[in-house]
C-alpha cells in the first residue's frame, strides 16, 4: 500500500535511546538499474563508509542494522513493481521497519537519534490521486493511482450498431444516425462512470486520454467537480498498457507539483512580504515550531543545515551550546532541518517539500505558513 501520514507519524515517534536510528532509502528501479547486482553495488557504495566509521567509533547497533539491511537486500526484491526501499533498524532496540514504494527514491543513508523520514514526507506531499479516463467511441477504462501504483481499474464497453445487425432493413444513412446516437450515448455514460468512480474511490486529478473530438465531448458531460479536478488532456489510446498509462500519469503529475509548489511559495512570499502569517529562514522557522504556531512547514528538497537539540527540553535552534529554555547542555545534530519536519509532523502540521524553486531559495530554502 502507498505510505501515508500515519504511518509516517509512527516511525517519527520512534526514538532511539540508547542507540541512533539508521534509516536507508535505495532506488531499486528496474528502469535505470538493470541487474541485481547494479542495485547491490549502489548500496555498498553508501553503506561502506558509515559502517566504517561506526565500526572505529565502537557503534555495534549501527554496524549490526547496516548488515541486516544489506542481508534484506540481497535476499531479493520483487522489482516488479518495486522501485524504491525505505529500511529503519535500531538493533538495539530491536526496531526494523521496510517500505517498499512504487516510485523510486534518492540513495541515502542516514544516522539520527530518530528515524529520517523527509524522503517520505516529500513522497506524500508530491503525490496525489489521479485518475485516469482513457475513452474512445465504444469503449472506456478508468485507472486510480497513487505514489506510481495501481490502486484500481474498472472498464465499460458499448458496441456501436452495425448494418449487419438490422437484417438489412435500415439504410446507411439510418445506420450513421444510429451509431453516431449510440457513441453519444456511450461516452455520457463514460462520464457518469467517472463521477461514479470518484465517489466511489475520491482522487484529487483526473486525466483525459483519447482522440481531441471524443475528450471534448466527453468533458462537456463531466460532471463540475469532476471538471475542476481535470488535470490534462492526453493523446493516448485506450487500448495502453498500464504501464504507458502510468507513465502519462508521471508527466502530468510532474506539472501539476511545479505549479502547486509555486503557488504555496507565492502565499509564503506574500505572507513574508506584508510581515503577517509567514516565517522565512530556518530560525525564525523553528521559533515558530516552538510556539506551535506553523501551520504548513515548506521546505526546499535536499536542505540540509546544523544544529542544536536539546535532550531535555527538545528545543532545537542553530545555535549551541546552552539551552536557552532549561539551560541544559544541548547535543549537536547534523540536520536541523529534519527535527523540523519531525516536530511539524508531531504537530500534525502539512509539509510541502518543493523541488527546484527559486523563489523560496531565495527566502532561505525554509519558510512557514502560520495558524496565527
Amino acid at each position: 500500500m502507498p505510505i501515508n501520514e500515519s504511518r509516517i507519524r509512527d516511525l517519527a515517534g520512534f526514538k532511539g535511546e540508547d542507540a541512533p536510528v539508521t534509516s536507508l532509502y535505495l532506488d531499486v528501479d528496474g528502469r535505470t538499474r538493470i541487474r541485481a547486482r547494479d542495485v547491490e553495488l549502489a548500496l555498498e557504495r553508501i553503506v561502506r563508509p558509515v559502517r566504517e566509521r561506526h565500526h572505529q567509533e565502537g557503534q555495534t547497533s549501527v554496524c549490526a542494522d547496516v548488515d541486516r539491511m544489506e542481508a534484506y537486500v540481497r535476499g531479493g526484491i520483487d522489482r516488479s513493481h518495486v522501485r524504491g526501499l525505505a529500511l529503519f533498524s535500531c538493533s538495539a532496540h530491536d526496531f526494523w521497519e521496510v517500505v517498499e514504494l512504487a516510485v523510486p527514491v534518492p540513495d541515502r543513508l542516514v544516522v539520527n537519534h530518530t528515524p529520517y523520514v523527509r524522503e517520505l514526507e516529500a513522497l506524500v506531499a508530491r503525490h496525489e490521486r489521479f485518475a485516469v479516463l482513457l475513452v474512445d467511441r465504444q469503449r472506456a477504462r478508468l485507472f486510480l493511482f497513487l505514489q506510481g501504483e495501481l490502486l484500481d481499474k474498472q472498464e465499460q464497453i458499448d458496441l456501436l450498431p452495425r448494418h449487419d445487425d438490422d437484417g438489412g432493413q435500415l439504410g446507411k444513412d439510418q445506420v450513421a444516425v444510429h451509431t453516431a446516437a449510440a457513441a453519444h450515448r456511450h461516452l455520457r455514460h463514460a462520464a457518469a462512470a467517472a463521477f461514479a468512480f470518484h465517489q466511489e474511490q475520491g482522487f484529487d486529478h483526473l486525466v483525459l486520454c483519447g482522440p481531441d473530438d471524443v475528450t471534448a465531448e466527453v468533458e462537456r458531460d463531466l460532471h463540475a467537480y469532476l471538471r475542476e479536478r481535470l488535470a490534462a488532456r492526453v493523446h493516448l489510446p485506450v487500448q495502453a498498457s498500464d504501464d504507458e498509462i502510468r507513465q502519462a500519469v508521471e508527466d502530468v503529475e510532474a506539472g501539476v507539483e511545479r505549479a502547486r509548489d509555486v503557488v504555496i511559495v507565492a502565499r509564503l512570499r506574500q505572507a513574508v512580504g506584508v510581515g503577517a502569517g509567514g516565517a522565512a529562514g530556518l530560525q525564525a522557522v523553528l521559533e515558530a515550531l516552538l510556539a506551535r504556531r506553523v501551520d504548513t512547514l515548506i521546505v526546499s528538497e535536499g536542505y540540509e543545515a546544523p544544529g542544536w537539540r536539546c535532550p531535555a527540553c527538545a528545543w532545537v535552534g542553530t545555535l549551541g551550546r546552552q539551552c536557552p529554555l532549561c539551560a541544559a547542555g544541548m547535543e549537536a545534530v547534523d540536520d536541523v532541518v529534519e527535527e523540523a519536519v519531525e516536530e511539524a509532523l508531531a504537530q500534525a502540521c502539512r509539509v510541502a517539500v518543493c523541488r527546484d524553486n527559486a523563489d523560496l531559495d531565495v527566502m532561505g530554502r525554509i519558510g512557514a505558513l502560520l495558524r496565527y
